[in-house]
């Protein structure tokens, strides 16, 4: 097999490629298009390593190759990449297949228009389908699943070239071993999510809520809404601010009181970080919108977040939320210098082999940081010692220090999924240093 008329575009003598944030430049300078599954199988057979690159959110070397980088996003003229508007709604499934280069902030209006909506979004809707699930990317609600949880189908190409397809309803084991695949197994082309019928959203925000008063009741905080985030810059003994998010209708929304548990209610659209404005946030102050303008904090058409940061995220069993963030919390004085904002939120548990919420209800504590590796090198030590005697498990697409060694004894179903990996690329030209480090220890 050929690879036939894919596009490669030699970055050298141009500016290097570098992650979203910044803070990764990439090992290669070659990276090319495929633009069709037979141009996938093509560039896999006719290569002994390589890594897809995504829409380059993860702050580590997760996606990086210091051989060869495939894109499934056009590179040269818009609109040649057969997936990028590709969006298959079965209604009598109550499915929608994507090309996996897609981004969530392309496919939501998409189902919008058609009634139907997701479970669930992260706070950016930057991110692609099949980046986001394959490292377990999530958003919030202690009853909702990450995003990965609404895959019920994968079509992948696997070492040989071979395209294989999963589904939730067939594949059993093997399916729950490759939808967080970490791009171990293959090249992910299409993935299929279960949808649901559109639903609208209501967005409030709390400021200054007492640490004490979210110890003492995080429980209820966090069953108020059916997405809850907890914003703090550890001083003060504060949490900066609560965004609840409400799905209107069934006789659960929120009511909105001026007080909530020591907070007072925002009454003007409010950054995570107050020092920006909340022009590029999603709508608060309780006015209803369709559910992908308010489940993500940041809008589509807007930078996210702070820019140039870094990011870090670990996750606890939910029983030890409490703890777990009252011990970051003594770490203030390490931590706040070099933060620009922290986020709590809940996440269901799942049965993904490699998700960080597998078989546990789980707390994450996410952390952006200033644009400043060195420091931040050497406080994540100090977190991830506190947070290591709640088996804490980071984020597999942001920064952490965590051994590999420790990072396998988190996961029970770590050797299987090696045996699995091996199975589907038995060459291993998917893996990369964070591979081997992190998951397959050599």
């Amino acid at each position: 097999m050929t690879a036939g008329p894919l596009m490669t575009w030699l970055m050298a003598g141009k500016e290097k490629l570098t992650n979203w944030a910044g803070n990764l430049t990439y090992s290669t300078d070659q990276l090319s298009e495929a633009s069709s599954v037979d141009e996938v199988r093509g560039f896999v057979t006719a290569h002994e390593k390589l890594k897809v690159l995504g829409t380059r959110h993860c702050f580590n070397n997760i996606a990086d190759s210091q051989d060869n980088l495939l894109s499934l996003r056009p590179i040269g003229k818009p609109g040649m990449n057969q997936w990028q508007d590709v969006a298959t709604i079965d209604e009598k499934a109550r499915t929608v297949t994507v090309g996996s280069a897609m981004k969530y902030g392309e496919l939501a209006p998409v189902l919008e228009a058609k009634g139907w909506a997701l479970h669930n979004l992260a706070s950016l809707p930057h991110i692609s389908v099949a980046g986001a699930v394959t490292t377990a990317t999530h958003g919030s609600g202690e009853k909702n699943g990450n995003l990965a949880t609404a895959v019920v189908g994968l079509e992948m190409v696997q070492g040989a070239g071979e395209v294989v397809t999963l589904t939730k309803a067939k594949d059993g084991e093997a399916f729950r071993a490759a939808v967080v695949g970490l791009g171990a197994l293959g090249v992910i082309t299409k993935v299929t999510l279960a949808i649901q019928p559109t639903y609208q959203v209501k967005q409030y925000v709390y400021e200054n809520m007492p640490m004490s008063e979210m110890a003492k009741h995080f429980d209820q905080i966090q069953a108020a809404g059916y997405s809850v985030s907890l914003f703090t810059d550890w001083q003060k003994k504060r949490i900066n601010e609560v965004w609840i998010k409400s799905r209107v209708g069934g006789g659960h929304e929120f009511a909105a009181p001026k007080e909530f548990f020591g907070g007072t209610l925002a009454t003007k659209n409010l950054h995570p970080i107050a020092e920006i404005s909340a022009e590029n946030c999603t709508d608060q102050m309780g006015v209803a919108g369709p559910w992908y303008d308010r489940l993500p904090h940041f809008k589509m058409g807007f930078t996210p977040s702070a820019g140039k940061e870094l990011q870090t995220e670990y996750f606890v069993p939910r029983k030890h939320a409490v703890d777990a963030i009252l011990a970051v919390e003594r770490l203030r004085e390490h931590v706040s210098p070099h933060l620009l904002i922290s986020e709590i939120r809940t996440i269901a548990a799942d049965d993904l082999w490699l998700s960080m919420a597998y078989k546990q209800e789980s707390v994450a504590l996410h952390f952006t940081w200033k644009p400043d590796w060195e420091n931040v090198e050497k406080v994540l030590p100090l977190i991830e010692k506190e947070l290591g005697v709640y088996g804490a498990r980071p984020h597999w697409g942001k920064l952490f220090t965590m051994s590999g060694t420790e990072l396998r004894l988190r996961y029970e179903r770590m050797p299987e999924f090696v045996a699995m990996a091996k199975k589907f690329d038995p060459h291993g030209k998917f893996r990369n240093d964070f591979l081997r480090r992190n998951v397959f220890g050599v």
